[in-house]
């Protein structure tokens, strides 16, 4: 009894709590019990939700969560002293104070081997770095970490830009700063999007802290058909596909001829649009039944007819974090042409090493910025509006989709010369020929990957209407539809740990 309880209240890193796991969803129903006695009183409510989403991150990432509690700390203290001056000095000293703890923080425990690395290169240079925090804990307290690499604290690329815009909303005098320390907290730390977004902007999620408690008949079904979505797209199409198909091919490209490679690509493309949204739909829909409201993430991305097009649909949060809090201090469109064309490589560029300290995020993130610099200089946004005839549309909506898988060929490969493999068997042992040895073997990935895309490409009011029936049927109905899909879970379920993409950003 004893040795089961240690394993449900500590950190395994075999273990995590994920939304994938039984385990969370026994603790999401201890955790609304346990909300229904404290939900009527806010502060309680919000110390109540801060706290388990403490123990939510320690169960997830173990005892980073001190990283955690700095950044909201640094930044309720900057908020605060923002907003208690008028003097522009001291708002700018607080700003740079937030700014120097976060992205110091972030750039230690994601770029530090990146840039020394880079500079070793640049200088011929032989700095063999350390994870010098590891060394200080084994030293003082007789731990035995790996002082040779450092470990990614889960979350910290969405929380830290989270906290930076509460700070910089606060100085632009767009929001108030939050009163309680454990309002804030609640805030940055709410766990259903804490580890892999949405990035919730202050202004959108702050008014609800002082909103009652509701949740409509309406709504909860509406919750429960995102978490259903959620899982399938995470746990029935792209963990199928990852595990039978995409992660062999990326693992060892030149092993498979140049069609098989090409349909890894758009296998990944299924993969982590699936991967990723289904995160989105099981945090909103998670969110909803706490009673907050946290914003969509992505509209269908792939039907996209320019490649800004695309950026407006996926990862909206991030896109639109980076134009808000990057592009636009940059200098935005307001500098004349060369300047914006300038700006938006920079921008794209950043948001590559967002996602990773590695040369492929920043090639993936400039050939994304080269991609939107043509966009506009065409003015394709404006060609393709919405009177244009829809062959039009058809065809940038095909040149779209192709550059976007094209580019995940850079985001997915394990490293350079994966990429060169794969582009190589495209090019010069594209075998068509094998196409049915091919489909006999992986046929049910194959119409997976097809399932997908045609489930995507569906139209959206025909979506709705799937949405709409789920939520109107009696709920009875809608607990026959939820054992049904477990069921179909458990069948197709990946043996092995599949942690979600974005755990790594």
């Amino acid at each position: 009894m004893g040795g089961s309880l240690q394993n449900i209240l500590t950190y395994s890193e075999n273990n995590p709590l994920l939304f994938t796991r039984m385990y969370f969803w026994v603790f999401l129903v201890v955790v609304l019990a346990l909300y229904s006695l404290v939900y009527k009183r806010f502060s309680l409510r919000h110390l109540y939700l801060f706290l388990v989403s403490l123990f939510f991150y320690y169960k997830s990432g173990g005892f980073f969560f001190i990283l955690l509690l700095i950044s909201v700390t640094v930044d309720y203290l900057a908020g605060s002293g923002i907003y208690a001056t008028e003097k522009k000095w001291k708002q700018k000293g607080w700003i740079a104070f937030s700014l120097l703890i976060n992205l110091g923080l972030l750039a230690y425990f994601k770029y530090t081997f990146f840039f020394v690395d880079m500079l070793n290169h640049i200088t011929g240079w032989h700095i063999i770095p350390k994870d010098y925090l590891a060394v200080l804990s084994n030293t003082w307290f007789h731990t035995r970490f790996d002082v040779s690499s450092i470990f990614l604290p889960i979350g910290i690329s969405f929380y830290t830009f989270q906290t930076i815009s509460y700070t910089v909303d606060i100085y632009r005098k767009q929001v108030k700063p939050v009163k309680r320390f454990t309002d804030f907290a609640f805030y940055v730390t709410f766990f259903p999007q804490l580890v892999a977004g949405p990035i919730v902007r202050a202004a959108q999620f702050i008014p609800q802290l002082a909103r009652k408690y509701h949740l409509t008949r309406q709504q909860f079904g509406h919750a429960l058909f995102l978490i259903l979505a959620g899982l399938i797209k995470k746990m029935v199409i792209a963990d199928f596909i990852a595990v039978n198909f995409v992660d062999r091919v990326f693992s060892h490209p030149a092993a498979y001829d140049g069609l098989q490679n090409v349909l890894a690509a758009y296998g990944y493309a299924v993969q982590i649009y699936c991967d990723f949204s289904g995160y989105t739909d099981i945090a909103i829909g998670v969110a909803l039944l706490f009673g907050f409201r946290i914003p969509i993430n992505f509209n269908s991305p792939y039907k996209a007819v320019t490649l800004t097009d695309f950026w407006r649909r996926w990862h909206i949060s991030l896109s639109s974090w980076l134009r808000d809090y990057l592009y636009i201090p940059l200098g935005g469109n307001r500098k004349g042409k060369p300047r914006m064309y300038v700006n938006v490589l920079v921008t794209m560029i950043l948001g590559g090493l967002w996602h990773g300290a590695n040369y492929r995020f920043l090639i993936w993130g400039g050939l994304h910025g080269a991609g939107l610099t043509v966009d506009k200089m065409l003015g394709l946004p404006k060609i393709i509006n919405r009177s244009a005839p829809r062959w039009r549309k058809f065809f940038f909506t095909l040149l779209t989709f192709h550059f976007v898988v094209f580019l995940w060929i850079f985001f997915r490969a394990e490293n350079m010369e994966a990429v060169q493999a794969m582009l190589f068997q495209i090019v010069h042992h594209f075998r068509f020929d094998n196409f049915f040895v091919f489909w006999q073997a992986e046929w049910k990935v194959i119409l997976l990957i097809l399932t997908g895309l045609i489930i995507h490409w569906l139209p959206a009011q025909w979506q709705e209407n799937v949405r709409g029936g789920f939520i109107r049927i009696p709920t009875g109905a809608k607990f026959v539809v939820i054992l049904l899909i477990v069921l179909l879970i458990i069948q197709v379920k990946s043996a092995g740990f599949q942690p979600f993409i974005y755990f790594q950003f």
